[in-house]
């Protein structure tokens, strides 16, 4: 009888939780059939990277290759280049947009005027939204050698001879971290902003009893409390360390072949190398070899954190 009795309290439970529950699975469904098919089906693809495509066959019925589709990187004579453009820039966005992302975030918290704060927070998302092709635009309408503003209205202001700008490689590494900059830190502000809204006020009233100046109250308040945000997108920023953003390094520059000693990276030079060589088993390769390595960079930099603050790691 007391068997019956406690099995029919845990049904009674278990209905109870899943009613509570069901409409938060039911919200679940879209994201994850969406992840399933934009994320999961799609591995499949990666036996390509070991096969030499023939459409006649498919991709099942296609010879394997082995390892031969990965030389097309290895053993080109601009692999250094590409890799040291790739890794360089990734490096440089990461510590820029993460430091002047929680610069903005600090400043926009701390205005008091409501509509003010909207503003400033719409001003640098909007950047983040617009596509690679206008904000390629706008920099061409800026640095364009015949028409742009640099040539035709900064530069004669300061007595300075036009510039052939894309033609002219030691000027675009400061051109893509500026535009990367300007584009991209909306995001990671907005999710600073959200983790500063987050922190309890009486921390810093406290401090400001205590005499701490602002400077200290960010120091010792707002950058751990905001530790773990800032973790969290770095380390998935490390996992695509290996990826460049092809809209930044093929759209700015327009693809001047003159430019390609510090605009070139893997993506955009495996790009050229499959519509001019239609390999689609190379590109397939490219892919995978990115994916391997950011992976491993992620477990490395999450075991660097674990070691260091166990609390902030992801895993």
């Amino acid at each position: 009888m007391t068997k019956d009795i406690a099995k029919a309290k845990a049904n009674s439970q278990l209905k109870a939780r899943l009613l509570k529950w069901t409409p938060v699975y039911l919200m679940m469904v879209p994201g994850a059939l969406y992840l399933l098919i934009n994320n999961y089906i799609p591995m499949f693809g990666l036996v390509i990277a070991f096969k030499q495509v023939d459409f006649q066959k498919g991709i099942l019925g296609s010879p394997w290759c082995g390892l031969q589709n990965f030389q097309f990187l290895f053993q080109t004579r601009d692999a250094f280049v590409i890799t040291r453009n790739t890794i360089l820039y990734n490096v440089c966005f990461i510590l820029l947009n993460t430091i002047i992302g929680i610069i903005f975030a600090i400043f926009i918290c701390d205005i008091t005027w409501k509509i003010g704060k909207k503003i400033y927070q719409s001003a640098l998302l909007f950047p983040y939204l617009m596509s690679w092709v206008i904000v390629g635009y706008i920099i061409y309408a800026i640095f364009s050698m015949q028409y742009g503003i640099a040539n035709k209205t900064i530069l004669p202001m300061l007595g300075i001879n036009p510039v052939m700008w894309y033609n002219t490689p030691k000027y675009w590494p400061a051109i893509l971290i500026i535009t990367n900059t300007w584009k991209g830190i909306g995001y990671g502000c907005l999710i600073y902003i959200s983790s500063i809204n987050g922190i309890e006020a009486s921390y810093y009233e406290a401090a400001e009893l205590d005499g701490a100046n602002k400077l200290q109250q960010v120091w010792n308040i707002t950058i751990p409390e905001i530790l773990p945000s800032v973790i969290t997108l770095t380390l998935l920023s490390i996992g695509r360390i290996f990826y460049s953003d092809f809209g930044l390094f093929y759209q700015i520059p327009r693809d001047s072949g003159l430019l390609y000693s510090v605009t070139d990276t893997i993506d955009t030079y495996v790009y050229r190398g499959l519509m001019k060589l239609g390999n689609i088993g190379m590109s397939s390769a490219v892919g995978f070899y990115q994916s391997i390595v950011g992976f491993i960079l992620v477990l490395f930099s999450n075991w660097v954190v674990g070691k260091i603050s166990p609390d902030n790691a992801l895993f």
